[in-house]
């Protein structure tokens, strides 16, 4: 069991929730947060559970995940340092979250979370701003699932992951996840994405040094095929 460290025995100065708030409310919000933290494969909350809390990444990756009704697996987001989680306003979590790699979050319970929206109305900006990226992942994945062909999705994933860790200046990107996880969140086969991988390797695009690094060799092509304007397809 992992045990929760008080917000008083950790710095928590760089929390997303804390941007652009003054003293107090950043004072008020770190009173009600606690750290936990959860080892790979360890489950934060499952489909279901009630949604007494809300999650803020620390550090670490998690993915999202629902089971369909025939047991295969549907990874619906992966997230990163500084995302929120959990802001929707249901009575039960409606996905599973899950630890990649070692991960800290911090918590927040809802009730008392919800009392300083009501209190600090620049709290709420800072959540609107959270629930509008989520918003834009949640469309950017509709476009991966429905339109997009396999090497444009795992181009896209490519860059999508580029821009979690680096930007327009990354050469490169880790990817703890495995390539599994990587079809189960592109829709595809683990077979079509090791394909498209070795495809944009001999295309000159990336570079597969270790299975957890890819490097960018291109990132002009690549976008190029992300975005349709390559034929490219396997």
């Amino acid at each position: 069991m992992h045990a929760q460290v008080h917000s008083a025995n950790a710095d928590l100065t760089n929390l997303a929730v804390l941007h652009g708030l003054g003293r107090q409310a950043s004072s008020n919000i770190m009173a009600i947060s606690s750290l936990q933290k959860k080892a790979p494969g360890e489950t934060l909350f499952a489909d279901g559970d009630e949604a007494d809390s809300v999650f803020e990444v620390v550090r670490g990756v998690l993915r999202l995940y629902k089971l369909l009704p025939d047991g295969r697996r549907q990874i619906v987001g992966f997230l990163w340092n500084g995302h929120l989680l959990g802001l929707a306003p249901e009575r039960n979590f409606i996905y599973t979250a899950e630890a990649v790699t070692e991960v800290t979050v911090c918590r927040y319970r809802r009730a008392a979370f919800e009392r300083l929206i009501d209190q600090h109305p620049g709290f709420a900006r800072t959540l609107l701003t959270a629930a509008s990226h989520e918003l834009r992942a949640a469309q950017d994945q509709m476009l991966l699932l429905g339109r997009k062909t396999a090497t444009e999705k795992v181009a896209s994933f490519i860059l999508m992951m580029a821009e979690q860790q680096g930007g327009d200046d990354a050469e490169g990107i880790d990817v703890p996840m495995s390539r599994n996880d990587i079809a189960d969140y592109l829709g595809l086969t683990i077979e079509t994405v090791c394909r498209t991988l070795t495809k944009l390797k001999r295309d000159g695009l990336i570079s597969l040094s270790t299975p957890a690094h890819i490097g960018i060799c291109d990132r002009e092509k690549l976008e190029e095929v992300a975005a349709g304007g390559i034929d490219s397809d396997l």
